[in-house]
């Protein structure tokens, strides 16, 4: 992560077909050109693992099936806890042969479509479910220093337990942190930053102008006027307020909006140079 960092990679967010897809030949087509265009960028290219509870196809099973050019350290697969201990033993194996390094170690969201990794499966003997924290130990513990391994940290949770829950994380493995997405800034990442300051840690920027989801999502309206609300100058502000994170862009649109971010990252500092 800090390699990203230091070199100014974007994380992209992309997410591979429902298994249900009723058009799966063209979702497809669409994930394999997102997939080469992050490649072809130099971006680190983010899969996510059944996002919102909905069965999906896996990341390295894409990368498999449809042939696809891995890049050396830029491909990072989510890893939740809702799999059979084959799938996970499975999913960890062809990482490793794809030689794919970086994983985000979530709990993830659930559904009665998904089965769930118990205790018993990771080797876990003191609690009554397993978490990211559990699945963070047993990646570490059978695949020594074959991972960098990640964790999310939501600033939008009560704050003492999400820092508690962090201190977990990290002692099980953990060594980079990706935020919730924050609008141009928030005062517990602040203090994430303060309390880390050699944990390397990316911002997730929410780049949907539906602004309104996430506002679902955390409970409360989180930009002020949500009509007007501007995902590239929300960016900008990102990457002036936070200039040692990485960013993690969740919900980009490939049509509109990628060309708009190249350079940007660059922009910013030259303004920062300059000004």
């Amino acid at each position: 992560m800090q390699h990203h960092i230091d070199n100014r990679i974007y994380h992209v967010e992309v997410l591979p077909p429902k298994q249900d897809s009723e058009k799966l030949e063209a979702d497809l087509e669409r994930f394999t050109s997102k997939f080469n265009r992050v490649m072809d960028s130099g971006y680190c290219c983010c899969i996510t693992d059944n996002a919102m509870g909905n069965l999906a196809f896996q990341g390295t099973e894409m990368i498999e099936e449809l042939e696809l050019e891995a890049k050396p350290g830029l491909v990072m697969i989510h890893l939740n806890t809702f799999h059979t201990k084959d799938d996970l033993d499975r999913i960890l194996e062809s990482c490793k042969e794809l030689k794919i390094e970086q994983l985000l170690v979530i709990s993830g969201d659930g559904s009665d479509r998904l089965p769930k990794l118990t205790p018993a499966d990771v080797g876990a003997t003191d609690v009554e479910s397993v978490t990211s924290v559990e699945l963070l130990r047993y990646i570490a513990r059978e695949y020594p220093g074959v991972f960098e391994l990640g964790v999310a940290f939501n600033p939008y949770e009560p704050e003492e337990h999400e820092f508690a829950k962090m201190e977990r994380k990290l002692d099980a493995g953990a060594s980079f942190i990706i935020t919730q997405p924050v609008i141009n800034s928030h005062p517990v990442v602040d203090k994430l930053l303060e309390k880390y300051p050699d944990i390397p840690v990316a911002v997730e920027a929410w780049m949907s102008k539906n602004i309104g989801l996430l506002s679902e999502a955390v409970g409360y309206e989180v930009a002020e006027d949500p009509e007007s609300f501007n995902p590239v100058e929300t960016l900008k502000n990102l990457h002036r307020n936070y200039p040692r994170c990485g960013v993690y862009l969740s919900l980009l649109g490939f049509k509109k909006q990628y060309d708009r971010i190249t350079g940007l990252w660059e922009q910013v500092q030259n303004e920062k140079v300059t000004s």
